[in-house]
């Protein structure tokens, strides 16, 4: 029989939630390291921007299309397993990066293992604890697991710079790897699949009315694809999803992955640069917490398109911030780190409003995708464009266009969702569960 702690006695979600932060804030730390590596995998094997930037666009692509088939085997096998056979695969994949000597390893080590890897321990499993373990809270604690990519920024990035400077590129791989390793005992002995595990009811959940997913039967492959092709009906799922494309590719992989190298060119000393980027990463732990806390009282379309204008606003003057001296590009680190990722907790909320709970986290893992694929666009084609035309300024002021046209995509979410069956719902049940 499930049961509640004491009044007083620390809830074990709080548990499972901060043993989450640590893992994904790992996580965060292993995806911004080719942000440090780009300048000396070039300078070491002669290899061009493009080439070095279609490792980093492999890995960030099966980041996000891992993303929903982890939800779906988390749903069928438990979220501890996956988890842990997801930190085998980064430590293992960022080990064996050390040992490349062609582009085709550093694609298959750096792209292809540690994308999947990293792809299993990405937001999706932040939605899913924040959902499963938190009726109360459940947005404060989405935002704080989101603003896990900043912390990973703010603790890896310039320790990474110097030691990649000080010593080797390698001997900050295996900084990462050795993180990784870590993380792996926290997990056997900390995370559980659900509240059930424990006998107890989610924080904050009202006994009568708690519905706890259980481990499902069959095949989750087949799960996911499922639910995305029914997903694909819906128009919502395609604004999200379309919108969370943008958000990928004016985060991750143009700012992640080129902030850095853009930098240098512009005389910035690489761990300068680095502790820049980390910076941001200060100011979006904040403002991705706050977001966590307004979308618990802010209709998330709105939220979503201010902060879709306000990043396009500060990507159009990222160009001019670099030739305006340090007061420009404090600017930009404030401006455009509050907003970093702070589109994760209303994107997460109108997620499980309009497709269900119990569906969160495979739909939110295809929304997930769409970001990645924006992320690896932008990774690779950022550094194709600095290849042809010798600079970032095409790139920057285009992701700046395109971050503005999502906040007209945003607004139009929400007016047709879609119940657990994957059908439309009526507008009557619209009622009792309005979106974010």
């Amino acid at each position: 029989m499930l049961a509640t702690l004491a009044p007083r006695r620390l809830h074990y979600a709080w548990i499972v939630a901060a043993i989450t932060f640590l893992i994904l804030l790992v996580s965060a730390g292993v995806r911004s390291t080719p942000g440090v590596l780009l300048i000396p995998l070039e300078q070491e094997f002669g290899w061009d921007r493009a080439t070095v930037s279609l490792a980093v666009s492999i890995n960030l692509f099966l980041y996000g299309l891992s993303g929903p088939f982890a939800a779906a085997i988390m749903d069928r096998f438990g979220v501890r397993r996956v988890i842990v056979a997801a930190l085998l695969a980064v430590a293992a994949g960022v080990g064996l990066s050390t040992q490349v000597r062609a582009a085709w390893q550093l694609y298959l080590t750096w792209g292809v293992v540690v994308g999947l890897g990293t792809g299993c321990m990405a937001t999706v499993l932040g939605a899913m604890v924040a959902n499963r373990w938190f009726v109360q809270r459940r947005g404060l604690v989405m935002g704080v697991l989101t603003a896990s990519t900043a912390t990973g920024q703010l603790v890896f990035l310039p320790l990474l710079a110097s030691v990649a400077v000080d010593v080797s590129w390698r001997a900050a791989a295996l900084v990462v790897t050795g993180a990784a390793a870590v993380m792996l005992p926290l997990a056997l002995r900390f995370v559980r699949n659900g509240p059930r595990d424990m006998g107890l009811l989610p924080y904050g959940a009202d006994p009568a009315s708690v519905a706890e997913p259980t481990l499902t039967a069959g095949n989750p492959f087949a799960a996911a694809v499922t639910t995305l092709l029914r997903s694909l009906r819906s128009r919502d799922f395609l604004l999200l999803a379309g919108s969370f494309y943008v958000c990928g590719a004016t985060t991750n992989g143009l700012i992640g992955t080129h902030l850095i190298p853009a930098s240098v060119e512009h005389g910035i000393p690489e761990v300068t640069a680095a502790s820049m980027l980390a910076l941001i990463g200060v100011f979006d732990l904040i403002g991705t917490t706050a977001s966590g806390w307004l979308s618990d009282r802010i209709n998330s379309r709105w939220l979503l398109a201010w902060y879709y204008s306000l990043r396009g606003l500060a990507l159009l003057f990222l160009p001019y911030a670099y030739g305006s001296g340090f007061f420009g590009l404090a600017l930009f680190v404030v401006f455009y780190g509050l907003d970093w990722v702070a589109t994760v907790p209303p994107t997460v909320r109108l997620t499980a409003d309009l497709f269900g709970k119990q569906r969160v986290g495979t739909v939110y893992g295809w929304i997930t995708a769409a970001h990645q694929l924006g992320a690896a666009t932008a990774a690779f084609g950022a550094g194709a464009l600095h290849t042809w035309f010798g600079d970032y300024q095409v790139s920057f002021m285009s992701a700046g266009v395109l971050a503005l046209v999502a906040a007209g995509l945003v607004v139009r979410i929400g007016h047709l969702p879609v119940g657990d069956d994957g059908r439309p719902r009526r507008p009557l049940e619209l009622a009792s569960s309005p979106p974010g």
